[in-house]
Protein backbone atom coordinates (compact mmCIF):
# COMPACT_ATOMS: atom_id res chain seq x y z
CA UNK A 1 0.00 0.00 0.00
CA UNK A 2 1.58 3.48 -0.94
CA UNK A 3 2.04 5.83 1.86
CA UNK A 4 -0.23 7.92 1.18
CA UNK A 5 -3.41 6.06 1.08
CA UNK A 6 -2.16 3.91 3.75
CA UNK A 7 -1.86 7.38 5.89
CA UNK A 8 -5.15 8.44 4.95
CA UNK A 9 -6.99 4.72 5.91
CA UNK A 10 -4.65 5.80 9.28
CA UNK A 11 -6.08 8.83 9.87
CA UNK A 12 -9.87 7.65 9.54
CA UNK A 13 -9.66 4.77 11.54
CA UNK A 14 -7.67 7.36 14.11
CA UNK A 15 -10.90 9.00 14.25
CA UNK A 16 -12.87 6.57 15.63
CA UNK A 17 -10.23 6.06 18.21
CA UNK A 18 -9.15 9.07 20.68
CA UNK A 19 -7.48 7.33 22.93
CA UNK A 20 -4.54 6.17 20.84
CA UNK A 21 -1.98 7.52 19.17
CA UNK A 22 0.08 6.40 16.18
CA UNK A 23 3.31 7.05 16.07
CA UNK A 24 5.11 5.85 11.99
CA UNK A 25 8.56 6.32 11.28
CA UNK A 26 10.82 6.13 8.54
CA UNK A 27 12.63 7.96 5.62
CA UNK A 28 11.90 10.41 3.19
CA UNK A 29 13.85 10.43 -0.06
CA UNK A 30 16.48 12.53 -0.28
CA UNK A 31 16.57 16.11 -0.62
CA UNK A 32 19.92 16.09 -3.55
CA UNK A 33 20.03 13.24 -5.95
CA UNK A 34 23.63 11.96 -4.01
CA UNK A 35 21.95 12.89 -0.97
CA UNK A 36 20.56 10.06 1.79
CA UNK A 37 17.35 9.73 2.90
CA UNK A 38 16.18 12.04 6.12
CA UNK A 39 15.05 9.79 9.22
CA UNK A 40 10.81 11.05 9.81
CA UNK A 41 8.87 10.24 12.41
CA UNK A 42 4.84 11.24 11.96
CA UNK A 43 2.02 10.60 14.84
CA UNK A 44 -1.46 10.37 14.06
CA UNK A 45 -4.05 10.94 16.54
CA UNK A 46 -8.15 12.08 15.80
CA UNK A 47 -7.47 12.04 12.19
CA UNK A 48 -4.31 14.54 11.70
CA UNK A 49 -0.99 13.52 11.34
CA UNK A 50 1.64 15.80 12.18
CA UNK A 51 5.69 15.52 11.99
CA UNK A 52 7.50 15.43 14.79
CA UNK A 53 10.93 16.01 12.82
CA UNK A 54 10.15 18.07 9.72
CA UNK A 55 7.39 21.57 8.93
CA UNK A 56 4.63 20.89 7.63
CA UNK A 57 1.97 23.17 5.72
CA UNK A 58 -0.69 24.78 8.60
CA UNK A 59 -3.59 23.66 5.85
CA UNK A 60 -4.52 20.49 7.17
CA UNK A 61 -5.99 19.42 3.89
CA UNK A 62 -1.74 19.39 2.36
CA UNK A 63 -0.03 16.63 2.33
CA UNK A 64 2.26 15.87 5.15
CA UNK A 65 4.39 13.88 3.66
CA UNK A 66 6.26 14.57 -0.21
CA UNK A 67 6.20 11.62 -2.65
CA UNK A 68 8.63 8.89 -1.74
CA UNK A 69 7.87 9.04 2.00
CA UNK A 70 8.54 4.85 3.81
CA UNK A 71 7.15 4.06 6.85
CA UNK A 72 8.84 0.77 8.04
CA UNK A 73 7.97 1.11 11.53
CA UNK A 74 4.45 1.71 13.97
CA UNK A 75 4.01 1.97 17.66
CA UNK A 76 0.79 2.16 19.14
CA UNK A 77 0.30 4.77 22.30
CA UNK A 78 -2.49 5.33 24.78
CA UNK A 79 -3.95 8.83 24.05
CA UNK A 80 -3.61 11.66 24.72
CA UNK A 81 -0.27 11.36 24.58
CA UNK A 82 2.06 12.64 27.31
CA UNK A 83 5.92 12.99 26.69
CA UNK A 84 6.69 12.63 29.91
CA UNK A 85 4.74 9.12 30.96
CA UNK A 86 4.13 7.43 27.22
CA UNK A 87 2.56 4.08 26.70
CA UNK A 88 3.41 1.89 24.63
CA UNK A 89 0.53 -0.59 23.93
CA UNK A 90 2.59 -2.01 20.96
CA UNK A 91 5.65 -1.78 19.41
CA UNK A 92 7.81 -1.74 16.51
CA UNK A 93 5.74 -3.41 14.10
CA UNK A 94 4.96 -2.81 10.28
CA UNK A 95 2.12 0.11 9.20
CA UNK A 96 0.37 -2.10 7.46
CA UNK A 97 -0.93 -3.96 10.43
CA UNK A 98 -2.92 -1.02 11.89
CA UNK A 99 -4.58 -0.35 8.10
CA UNK A 100 -8.05 -2.07 10.39
CA UNK A 101 -9.42 -0.79 13.21
CA UNK A 102 -9.67 -3.87 15.21
CA UNK A 103 -5.69 -3.59 15.30
CA UNK A 104 -5.97 -0.55 17.52
CA UNK A 105 -6.73 -2.58 20.23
Amino acid sequence: MAAESLLARLEAISRERPDRVLRLCGSLPPLEAEGSPETCELVIYRGFSSSTTHPTAFDPDAPVLPPGAVFDQADLLEGPLNPAAEQVLVAAVSPERFAEPEAWL
